[in-house]
Order: C-alpha cells, then structure tokens, then sequence
C-alpha cells in the first residue's frame, strides 16, 4: 500500500519508521476532494485493536451511564418502597459494571508497549497517549435544510459537497500515525473555520451533536457547539503526535530528533487547547489536564536530550561525565513536577495509576544515574597538581553541585584520589538506593511489571551501579559512608514547546460554490433573489459598479434604466442570465452586461438587509483583531479567522483589541468602499 501521492512531497521527518500498518487507506472519489484518507478501520493491527476496543467500552460506558441516569431519575421520582428497593439494587449493579469498565479502560490506555519502536534496542518506553473516539455523523440532512432556508439555494445540488465533508470527517476518525495522520487532522481543522462561517450563526444552531469520548474514562460529551469539535480534533493531533515521538527510534540521533519535534509538537497543540479554549465539558480538555500533559511531554523531550547527549558523547573526560549527570539531574527533576502535578486532588483518581507510576520510575531511575555519572567522574580520572586542566575542572566541579561538600575545597577532593574514592562512593550509594526504590515502584504497578523492556532497563543499570559501588567498597573500611549532595539540575537545550502550525496545510472551502463567505456566510442576512430584466438605452443601463466577487451595485441613475427596472443601491450581483456571478470579477461582469443582446439583459441580485449590513461588514473587517483563538490562524487561501460570538458550555477564550484591519475571508477581501474607488466605473 503507497502513501497517497499528495503527500509523498511533503516533510516527511516524522514518517520514518511508520510501518504499512498505518498506511492511509485511499479511497476512490469522484468529488475532487481530499485525498487524505484515514486508515483502514478493518485491518487488524495491534493498534487497530487497541482502538476498537477503546471504542466498544466507550459505547458500553454510554450505555450503562444512560442506565444510571435513568434509574436515578426514577429513584427520585417515585414513592413506592418496592420500586426504590429494585432501582437501589439496579443502580449498584449499572455502578458496578461502570467500576468494571472503567478500569479495563483504564488498563487499554495504559498501554504504553504497542506505540513503542519495534526497534530491538533497550530504551525506557515513552507515555503516548490514546485519540478521543467519536461518533460517526451525517450532515446532510441539517446542511441541505439550511442551504434552502438561509442561502435560497437548491440544496439537492450540493449533495457532492455534504459527502465530501462527510467522507472527511469519517477519515479523520482515523488516522494514520505519520505526516499523512497529522495532515488529515490539521486538514478537517480547517475545514471547520469555513464550516462555521457558512453555517453557524448567533440566531440559528445546525442543529447536529457533535459526541466525543473522554481520552481516559470514555465518559460521553455531546455538545452543539462547533467549538467543542474543533477543540476535540486538536486534542487528537497533540494525542497523534504523542504516539509518533513514542514510536521513533531513539537509538540513533535522527530518531531522538524525531522524538523531540513530535513531543514538542504534542506539548503545544495542548498548550495552544488549554491557553486557547476554556469550559471543557470534558476532563482530559478542562486546564488541569492539559496542564498536565504540557509538563508531561516537556520532561519526555528533556529525557530525549539526555539520550542524545549519551549517545553522541564519546570522550569520558571528568567534565563530559558531570555534564551528563546534570543532564540526567534535570530529567529527574522535571519528572519530578509533573509527579507533583499528577497528585493534585483533580489529577489524582484521573490519571492512570499506570502514568503516574511511571513517572516516579522515571523520576528515580535518572536520579540514579545522575549520581552514577558523578561517581564516574571522581572515580575513573586522576589529576594531578601538575596538570594544566585542574582549573577547569575544579570550575566545573565547583558548579556540580546545589551545595558544596563542607570543610573542603574542590581541588582538595580532586587531587585526593582517597576523597575522590569516598564521595564516588557515596554517590554510587545513593544510585543504588534509587534504583532499588525505582524497581520497588515498578513492582507495585500490575500494568508495568509486564513490560520487559521497562524491567531490562531498570535490571541494567541497576547491576552496574551496584558493580561499580563493589568496586570502591573496602573490607578494612569501617567509616561509615557519608551522605553524597545533592548534584545541580542543569541542561543545554530547554525544550520548547511548538504551536500548532495551522497555514502548514492549505484547504479550500467544500461550499464554496455558495459564495464569498465577505457575503455569503451564516451571519450575514439578505431578501430573496430578485431577477430584473433591463434593456439597454442609448444612454447605458444607468447602474454603478464596484468591486468584485461579488460585484456591488454602487449607485443607479435616477429615472435610468436600472431605476426604473427595479435595481437598488446596495444589490449584489449574483448572476447574469445563466452564469453565476458570486466570485466573477469586475471586468467579467462588465463584458457579460456589454455582451447582453438588444432583448436584454436578466440580472439576479440579492440586497442585504439594512440593519445587518453594517454589523456583519464591520465583523468581517474586525473579526481577527477581536478574535484571540483565529488572529493565530491566518491562512487557507486568505486570513484565516473565526466568529467572537461566545458558544455556550465551551468556549474560546477571546481577547478584545483596536483597529480596523481589513481581513480576507476565503478567497475575497471585505474592504471599505474607499478602498476600491478604482474599481468603481458606470455602464
């Protein structure tokens, strides 16, 4: 199976390694649409697998919730003792299974080994997190009912476009795990901005429900606004990217790369949700959450910087080794916080026991080599008064640590190999006692202990810490070993995190044959079509025009013949004759109306309602200076921007600024009459 022509020419550096497992499914079409497919929802791989199940206890948590709630309402509702007696016992048997599900939930998405590299190398297994499920849609009926109720169109003609949506969002439900995955999903996103602007407005709701599946829980959400899907589908491309940096390979440098663009990539679709959106109806989407996963993949990228700074470090100087356990000290550390964020009282029965063991694993086992490589490098290098780099290295060792060791200067313990013998072993103490208290927190987790890879790992370092501290150990020693301080945190590259690049994949409006969305859009208001028949007269057809797509009716001469046949200041030209007029320009227009025969001429206007005119042209100039979310978003063949109106339940965070910017919406700029006077001429 190919990847689909589209995208073979496109950055392909978070593809490699993708197996044809994950291969987009194509599908023929006969819309000219995306080309962008989802995977096949019949092919049995491990992860096909994963998300079937996750989707069938979605449905049955659905089911036995509606249960609940059902039998709650007539534990209220009635006064018979028999009756509350048999609702109680059925409420405790519904509860009981949601318990059941719930944790064989629970368990699916602690399934960390099947998004992993297939790669035969030990590295410890990143946290990838599973898509949100969602329902399947069809939006032709409430579409085609607004096309014929606002727009005056014949809806049956736009039957093409209704599927091609469809087919798109079907597709996005499942991607592939490479660029083409991503790709599709940023592409359905898009797609949503036009959908909002054709047919969502503040006076009239779609009238479809979008439904979506909690992450964790698979707790149903079921909304009306457009902003819940959208928030929905961005999730998702954090979550892919999440499962693409966990399956790259990171025992060679271009795979750990890979691993920290992805991860990045994740922490700022989830930051751009969290700072962007606000009133989730969902926990995995509500601030809390997504803070958490912020952290989470910032101390994965932080974690893959240190693999890769022990991968390309070749020398073992004292000044390599102590870098490398300030690396592994900064690991721990950020583990560390996103452990303090997991124990929060909100956090703390949401998030898989499975996560937050492996956090505190992961916290521990760094901290340990931390220690190691410091050992390391006390232990493994002799100086001497003579050698010129003492100074150096007393520099660095002097920085090693949070507090230095007391009564005693740097270059005392460098140029004592016995001092140097002691706090090695003191720090090859501490390592061991890290790595045990790391095998003891795998141990207690039913989901991690079956993980070989994890337990190798831990094994590993754990017998060569303890090797090492045998090595140092002395039978005639009888001091008691001291305490090894703590080593500073320290990094050379802090990730970053990456915001959503939503220009990366261009998209062109499905309805766009409804016209430009400067006038054609849900909140725009306008009468019906009217059709007028001029003829022309020596003196012209007596109209002014200005602009183009569409083409504005500037002014008519009084008593000429536009007048006189019915044209007003204000009408928009929708059609000459047969041609639809909506996106032609100036000069087209112009030569149909010069081209109309001695019978005539019909010209199909539309006149926008007086006291929505102005709102909905100031909105359209000024919607990405009041729109926080969209003024982010330009793009798709113009500025691409979104409605300030507030959506109940969910909403997106919204910022209010000045200005009177101009904004082009799909393919058309929605300019002030000053602007155009050039276009402006009389026919």
């Amino acid at each position: 199976m190919e990847e689909p022509a589209a995208t073979r020419g496109l950055d392909s550096s978070l593809s490699d390694g993708a197996s044809d497992d994950d291969m987009p499914l194509m599908l023929p079409t006969d819309s000219g649409g995306s080309v962008r497919k989802g995977c096949d929802p019949f092919a049995q791989t491990q992860r096909s697998k994963l998300q079937h199940r996750r989707a069938r206890i979605n449905q049955q948590i659905n089911k036995e919730m509606r249960m609940r709630a059902g039998a709650e309402n007539l534990f209220r509702a009635t006064t018979n003792n028999k009756v509350k007696e048999t609702v109680a016992l059925e409420l405790s048997f519904v509860n009981s299974n949601l318990q059941l599900l719930k944790e064989e939930l629970e368990e699916l998405n602690s399934n960390m080994e099947v998004y992993q590299t297939d790669s035969e190398a030990i590295n410890v297994p990143m946290i990838p997190l599973g898509l949100k499920e969602t329902k399947e849609m069809d939006f032709t009926g409430p579409i085609q009912d607004f096309i014929c109720e606002h727009y005056g169109e014949d809806s049956s003609l736009f039957g093409r476009e209704v599927l091609e949506l469809t087919e798109l969002r079907q597709a996005m439900r499942t991607p592939s795990r490479n660029q083409a995955g991503l790709e599709l999903l940023m592409e359905y996103y898009n797609q949503l901005y036009y959908l909002d602007q054709r047919f969502f407005s503040a006076h009239k709701n779609l009238g479809v429900h979008f439904h979506w599946y909690d992450s964790l829980t698979g707790v149903p959400s079921s909304q009306r606004s457009l902003a819940f899907e959208k928030g929905s589908v961005l999730f998702n491309i954090g979550a892919l990217y999440t499962q693409i940096g966990a399956r790259q390979d990171r025992c060679v440098t271009a795979g750990i790369d890979r691993a920290i663009d992805a991860f990045q990539r994740a922490a700022g679709a989830f930051n751009y949700l969290k700072e962007y959106f606000s009133n989730a109806p969902s926990l995995d989407m509500s601030a809390p959450s997504l803070g958490m996963l912020v952290q989470l993949m910032v101390a994965q990228v932080q974690e893959c910087v240190f693999e890769r700074i022990a991968l390309t470090t070749q020398e073992t100087s004292f000044s390599s080794q102590l870098h490398l356990a300030q690396e592994a000290a900064q690991v721990s550390h950020v583990y560390s916080l996103v452990q303090q964020t997991m124990t929060q009282p909100l956090m703390k029965d949401y998030v898989p026991f499975s996560w937050a063991s492996m956090v505190q694993v992961k916290s521990e086992h760094f901290r340990a080599l931390s220690h190691y490589y410091a050992a390391a490098a006390l232990c493994d290098h002799t100086f001497s008064a003579e050698e010129e780099c003492d100074e150096e290295a007393e520099k660095a060792f002097l920085r090693f640590y949070a507090n230095a060791p007391a009564g005693q200067t740097p270059s005392q313990i460098l140029q004592d190999p016995e001092k140097r013998r002691k706090l090695g072993k003191a720090h090859l103490r501490r390592a061991v006692m890290k790595h045990e208290e790391a095998i003891r927190v795998h141990s207690l987790c039913k989901i991690l202990r079956k993980m070989d890879i994890l337990q190798d790992v831990l094994s590993q370092t754990h017998k060569c810490s303890l090797e090492k501290y045998l090595e140092l150990d002395r039978e005639d020693e009888f001091d008691e070993t001291a305490e090894a301080p703590e080593i500073q945190a320290q990094t050379q590259q802090k990730p970053d995190i990456t915001p959503p690049n939503f220009s990366s994949v261009q998209v062109t409006d499905i309805f766009q044959r409804l016209g430009p969305l400067s006038v054609f859009c849900a909140r725009a208001r306008w009468g019906p079509v009217r059709v007028i028949c001029m003829q022309r007269r020596e003196g012209g057809l007596g109209l002014t025009l200005r602009g183009d797509s569409p083409v504005l009716i500037a002014g008519v001469v009084p008593g000429g013949c536009a007048e006189e046949a019915g044209l007003r200041e204000g009408d928009y030209i929708v059609a000459v004759g047969e041609h639809d007029c909506k996106w032609a320009k100036h000069g087209e227009v112009v030569h149909m109306l010069k081209s109309c025969s001695d019978r005539g001429v019909k010209i199909s206007v539309v006149t926008l309602h007086s006291h929505d005119t102005q709102v909905e042209r100031k909105a359209a100039m000024l919607s990405h200076c009041s729109d926080k979310e969209n003024s982010q978003q330009r793009m798709l063949g113009g500025a691409k921007g979104q409605s300030s109106t507030s959506l109940l339940n969910w909403s997106r965070k919204k910022k209010r600024e000045g200005g009177g910017v101009a904004k082009k919406l799909g393919s058309t700029f929605s300019l002030s009459f000053g602007n155009i006077r050039d276009t402006e001429a009389m026919y």
